[in-house]
């Protein structure tokens, strides 16, 4: 049995149609699908979603949790949505909106632009150093901070580049500090 698949979601705003193996999910935020496979049967009934198992087996077990993890993500991201901020860390280090665009100043010789998928919004603050990304999508939401966190990967000297906020980074002592000791 799986611990995470036979919990119940519950449903607060969101409105669910369940048609074969595909399942919409509309809410105040948005609209998403989720198409099931076929050894899993979804039901609705008093406020909740329950991701049944058809077939038994150590494969469909594993898929009924994923699948069950990613219908609460969807029923999560159209009622209340995603956030992640990312932090700029660096000399110089800055990142400029500019429409659907992000231009960055990374301590590179150019400046590097990054556009933004459809369905992921992002905020800048005032020094350009703090980005707010939000999304109805979780996944679409982590492959865009994933994408602009590859662009300056931190540097595990001076700790300089682009973080999630909250991370720690681990930082290694310099040639100095490793001879003194």
């Amino acid at each position: 049995m799986s611990k995470i698949g036979r919990k119940p979601i519950p449903l607060s705003t969101a409105k669910v149609v369940i048609k074969d193996n595909l399942v919409s999910v509309e809410g105040p935020k948005g609209k998403l699908t989720h198409e099931f496979p076929d050894c899993l049967a979804i039901t609705q009934k008093d406020g909740f979603l329950s991701v049944e198992l058809k077939k038994n087996g150590r494969q469909n077990q594993m898929l009924w949790g994923l699948h069950r993890a990613l219908l609460s993500n969807n029923v999560t991201g159209v009622e209340k949505g995603f956030e992640t901020k990312l932090k700029i860390i660096g000399l110089g280090y800055k990142a400029q909106l500019s429409g659907r665009k992000l231009i960055f100043s990374l301590g590179y010789s150019h400046k590097v632009e990054y556009k933004l998928p459809e369905g992921v919004d992002v905020d800048v603050d005032k020094t350009g150093q703090l980005l707010t990304f939000k999304s109805i999508d979780k996944c679409l939401l982590g492959k865009a901070c994933d994408a602009v966190k590859s662009l300056r990967k931190t540097e595990p000297y001076k700790g300089t580049g682009i973080i999630k906020e909250g991370e720690h980074i681990r930082r290694k002592a310099g040639k100095a500090k490793a001879a003194a000791g």
